[in-house]
């Protein structure tokens, strides 16, 4: 049995999916799923479809650029869908797919989790930074 050099591993684990080699296609998956705005949006969209506006207003401290691209990306990546109603003015919703669905299920609960446990992890926070100040 051949031995595989660094470069020959890389490349399996590359095929396998590793999110652990940074050049693996799962690795940038997880960098634009953990985008802080990329959760918020997709939290705001689980319950079912929004507009432009009120996702703007739901997403405090969002700006339109980074809501654009937020939205623009989401969708490229197949996790929501954008409809067009031809009105004065023009309507625009955003949904999640099937496959946004799935990831929101997470999403959520970490946002969950950071509205329930931020109260211990800021006293934390209280207690290191007083520990460092020492």
């Amino acid at each position: 049995m051949a031995t595989l050099t660094a470069a020959q591993k890389r490349e399996q684990a590359r095929v396998a999916y590793d999110a652990f080699i940074r050049s693996c296609p799962t690795n940038q998956l997880l960098d634009r799923i953990s985008d802080k705005w990329v959760s918020l949006v997709v939290s705001a969209l689980a319950p079912g479809p929004m507009r432009y506006s009120d996702l703007a207003r739901r997403i405090a401290g969002v700006s339109p650029k980074m809501l654009t691209q937020t939205l623009r990306s989401l969708e490229r990546d197949g996790l929501l869908t954008r409809t067009v109603t031809p009105s004065v003015p023009v309507r625009v919703d955003y949904e999640l797919t099937r496959l946004g669905h799935s990831l929101a299920h997470l999403l959520t609960a970490v946002k969950d989790w950071a509205e329930t446990h931020f109260d211990e992890v800021h006293a934390a926070r209280e207690r290191y930074d007083a520990l460092a100040d020492e």
